[in-house]
């Protein structure tokens, strides 16, 4: 292989800017938020070349003031998914055969671009259709969708120079194929950085694209596809289509060349297409590949030696941040009886200073959660803590949707380790909290391993290394990303490679180049140079 043939230029991840009052950042950020929050957007399907008004459209609403419509959206029919799926297959000849060098030109320009001047806008989009402070936003929107479109090319070239071994009379290789067909890439709302790696990884392997965004992200979505197509990304490569979610998948479900489904969202959505998929299998060309990174219920377990303002803290981002609204939040807590009320006394303070309202004023901690239908789940389960005999709203347990979404920051305190808090995903700024006796640290350990379907993220804090070693055994197979006196959210792109097992996906983690080899198919090659004209072996003489 020619020196230096891989020689890209080295991923690094992008700094986070801190948007602090006076900053030249925040101004702009609060200028563009203003001026595309009084502008109303009309969000096209992106089919081939073409830019879709179907005519059949649904409004988008901030969380935060849900009155307030910045925009409609387009939606497809049966016969313009097809269309999508027939564009995207156009679209192979071509970028299955480009060399790799152009689908990462193309994917590191994107990065340069939201790096640059479109960072101000992808952040307001993220801060008005998903209600993310601006630090939110920024980790998200800007700072992680760019470490993806960066590390992921670095872990491209990485994967095409892994090579067998060759002799003198043969030589070996292998090639990194797209896969054979299209991939569908459905989204969540949560995340803009995962709304564009999703398509984008697989792409950026020579794959085509069918991808369907979440409808209460769509909006930020838009700004995604503005910036591949201005980064240069060919017609028909990803091609982003809305509308109903069963018959978005109905269609692309039953097409036969369909190769992989890139998924984040609830289990029992990807339960269900992994079903479809099953029974739709002798349809298809070739298996799909099928990646998922789904719910979870996350832990933190503190051990008698932590600290308990260390604690705290963790229990207040990890749980708080977003509205909780991250797959990897915080949402079910143990603590020793011993640590409990300064751990207590803390988290009281935390949650009395934090201010709730519009992510326009950054000095907002707390703004809305995503939808109604959220907000009406999450009000329930709070009223019912209420009403409980094995539980108690602590903190916060107010809520109010007459302008926007909004959920106070709610600590539930319960006697019972399976209470319904304990093991049911919530999506929300809720946090339910056991206090464990402090001798039964190893019990608690086990309690923690059982207690969930899921295995996405956990932590546990202590001062004590074998408590932390114990810990890390006990609690292997319950997170797929595991932390170590820090909360359990905030994994970065090239440093903690993301995803979780048991019904938390996958674990296909993203942000490595693990998940991208799921978007390759190997062929091998093997020439001979010197070739034999006589079938017998030594051994018969």
């Amino acid at each position: 292989m020619l020196k230096g043939f891989f020689n890209v230029p080295k991923a690094v991840n992008e700094p986070v800017k801190s948007y602090a009052p006076g900053s030249i950042e925040r101004t702009k950020v609060a200028e563009t938020y203003k001026t595309m929050w009084n502008a109303s957007v009309e969000v096209p399907l992106y089919i081939g070349s073409e830019e879709i008004k179907t005519g059949n459209t649904k409004k988008m609403t901030a969380p935060h003031d849900h009155q307030h419509v910045v925009g409609i959206y387009h939606q497809a029919d049966r016969a313009l998914v097809e269309k999508a799926i027939t564009s995207a297959l156009e679209a192979r000849k071509k970028w299955a055969a480009m060399a790799w060098e152009n689908r990462a030109s193309i994917f590191l320009k994107a990065a340069e671009l939201l790096a640059g001047p479109y960072r101000a806008k992808i952040n307001a989009a993220t801060m008005i259709a998903q209600s993310k402070t601006i630090h939110q936003a920024e980790i998200d929107a800007a700072c992680e969708l760019i470490d993806f479109l960066r590390y992921n090319v670095e872990f491209m070239t990485k994967i095409y120079a892994d090579q067998p071994t060759s002799t003198s009379d043969m030589w070996n290789r292998v090639e990194y194929r797209p896969l054979e067909g299209f991939v569908y890439a459905i989204t969540p709302f949560n995340f803009t950085a995962i709304a564009g790696n999703l398509p984008s990884s697989a792409a950026l392997m020579g794959n085509v694209v069918v991808w369907k965004p979440a409808a209460t992200q769509v909006y930020s979505a838009n700004v995604i596809m503005q910036v591949f197509k201005e980064a240069g990304l060919p017609d028909g490569v990803i091609n982003m289509v809305m509308g109903d979610s069963g018959m978005v998948s109905d269609v692309v479900l039953s097409n036969p060349h369909l190769a992989g489904v890139h998924f984040t969202g609830s289990t029992g959505v990807f339960n269900d297409i992994w079903k479809t998929i099953g029974t739709n299998i002798a349809t298809y060309k070739t298996y799909p590949r099928i990646v998922g990174e789904t719910g979870g219920k996350d832990f933190i377990i503190a051990h008698p030696s932590a600290n308990p303002v260390q604690v705290a803290v963790g229990i207040a981002r990890g749980a708080f941040e977003f509205q909780g609204q991250k797959c990897s939040a915080a949402s079910r807590v143990y603590v020793p009886h011993s640590l409990w009320p300064a751990v207590q006394t803390q988290l009281e303070s935390d949650l009395k200073s934090m201010k709730m309202g519009s992510p326009e004023d950054m000095s907002n901690f707390i703004t809305a959660v995503i939808s109604e239908a959220s907000f009406d789940k999450l009000a329930r389960y709070i009223d019912q803590a209420k009403n409980d005999s094995d539980a108690e709203v602590i903190m916060g347990g107010n809520y109010d949707k007459s302008k926007g979404y909004f959920i106070e920051p709610t600590v539930i305190l319960t006697s019972n380790p399976k209470y319904a808090t304990m093991e049911t995903e919530l999506f929300g700024p809720v946090v339910t909290i056991y206090v464990y006796e402090d001798a039964k640290w190893s019990e608690t350990l086990k309690l923690v391993d059982e207690t969930s379907e899921y295995a996405l993220t956990g932590a546990v804090f202590s001062q004590c290394r074998y408590a932390v070693e114990e810990a890390t055994v006990a609690l292997q197979n319950a997170a797929g990303n595991f932390y170590i006196n820090d909360k359990p959210t905030g994994a970065v792109v090239g440093m903690q490679p993301f995803g979780g097992a048991r019904g938390s996906g996958t674990n296909d983690k993203a942000g490595s180049a693990q998940n991208l080899l799921r978007w390759a198919s190997v062929r091998t090659i093997k020439e001979t140079f010197v070739t034999p004209e006589d079938y017998k072996y030594p051994f018969l003489g």
